[in-house]
């Protein structure tokens, strides 16, 4: 699997990075267009809302490639979607969308400290485990919550370990976990005794090899809206279920993919923001009710993109089906999409300092996340 999962970032290199900015691409995913500049976020939003991601696309993106008009192009050296930004009717909001993928397209850095080196960037995908640890340098503000629930698991071999049915469990078994180095949860479970220090294997490439070699021995690292569908499907060696827990389950509660601005930028963006926040909340609603379109989108450009991602119809339609039964994409703790529990929030960000982690004492929930631009009609 990737390294979509948020590692420990006790440094936050600020290493510029090539211009990412938007232009006509290398492959049209439809007939070529631009925003016809008359839209409800034209002269009020910058021109184009250009959105950095932390990996390739994926259904778990949808709420992002939902806003794609259907005149999107595919920029195959940068990594870049672009199109008009559409609203939940399709019309044209006046300014062009950019979709940028995250992972080995920035150097694997952090999407804090890519937003730090480009100015052009306007958003970026934000957990509030990197928040916390990079507030200090490259502060941000997380507006709306597309996903409600992080999809990180650990997923383990329910033959292997019948009696297994959580990551507690895991720990009390005394079984490796294969993962990759870094993962703020680890550090917070180590410190709840949840796992032991001894348990953890950082060797994780992402690859199926060795959980498959090891006969299911292991557990490892994933996604609940992925790896249990390709174990099964893709990876014919294995060609069985797993059983799994997600991280958020296991108490570690952090929202994983908000979309944040630089806090330096909220003055300047308030008005955009006002607009734009609920058309990002309903557009979350229509990828999960209708993906077809959408799925398409992200399939298409990872084709395009040929990098070593592969991304199909089977995973994205599993990735969404996941989204709804889990609750991955869903209401708050109210009837609103996309908001901010400062409560769950506040108890992440205190489980990270008790666990001795480098967060300032003082930070809180409100510093890092605000529910000013949404719109509490608007949920599931």
């Amino acid at each position: 699997m990737s390294k979509r999962s948020k590692g420990l970032l006790l440094a936050l290199p600020l290493v510029a990075v090539g211009a990412l900015s938007a232009c006509g691409g290398d492959d049209d995913g439809g007939s070529s267009g631009a925003s016809g500049g008359e839209g409800v976020l034209s002269g009020v939003c910058p021109e184009t809302i250009s959105i950095q991601t932390d990996w390739f696309p994926e259904s778990e993106h949808g709420a992002l490639y939902e806003m794609v008009g259907d005149d999107y192009t595919v920029d195959t050296e940068k990594k870049i979607v672009s199109g008009t930004l559409i609203d939940s009717e399709g019309k044209d909001t006046g300014v062009t969308i950019e979709v940028r993928t995250g992972g080995p397209a920035i150097g694997f850095q952090p999407v804090s400290a890519t937003m730090a080196a480009d100015d052009s960037i306007v958003m970026g995908y934000a957990a509030t485990d990197d928040q916390a640890f990079s507030n200090d340098e490259i502060p941000l503000l997380s507006v709306v919550a597309p996903l409600e629930i992080n999809p990180q698991i650990i997923m383990w071999d329910p033959e292997t370990y019948p009696n297994v049915k959580s990551i507690a469990d895991l720990g009390k078994e005394g079984v490796t976990m294969n993962v990759f180095a870094g993962g703020t949860y680890l550090e917070v479970f180590k410190a709840e005794g949840v796992v032991s220090e001894d348990q953890i294997d950082p060797s994780y490439d992402g690859s199926p090899t060795r959980f498959i070699s090891e006969g299911g021995k292991i557990a490892q690292q994933g996604f609940a809206s992925a790896e249990p569908w390709q174990y099964k499907n893709e990876f014919a060696e294995w060609g069985k279920d797993v059983a799994f827990e997600l991280i958020h389950d296991a108490g570690f509660e952090i929202y994983a993919a908000a979309l944040a601005i630089r806090q330096a930028d909220k003055d300047e963006l308030s008005d955009c923001l006002k607009l734009f926040v609920p058309i990002v909340q309903q557009a979350a609603i229509d990828f999960i009710n209708d993906p077809a379109r959408t799925n398409k989108i992200i399939i298409d450009a990872v084709e395009k993109y040929a990098d070593f991602w592969v991304y199909g119809e089977g995973v994205a339609a599993y990735s969404v089906e996941t989204q709804k039964k889990l609750g991955l994409v869903g209401n708050g703790p109210d009837k609103t999409l996309g908001n901010f529990d400062f409560d769950r929030a506040n108890k992440v960000l205190q489980q990270m300092k008790d666990a001795g982690l480098d967060v300032a004492a003082d930070l809180k929930a409100e510093d890092i996340y605000t529910n000013e631009f949404i719109n509490p009609d608007i949920g599931l």
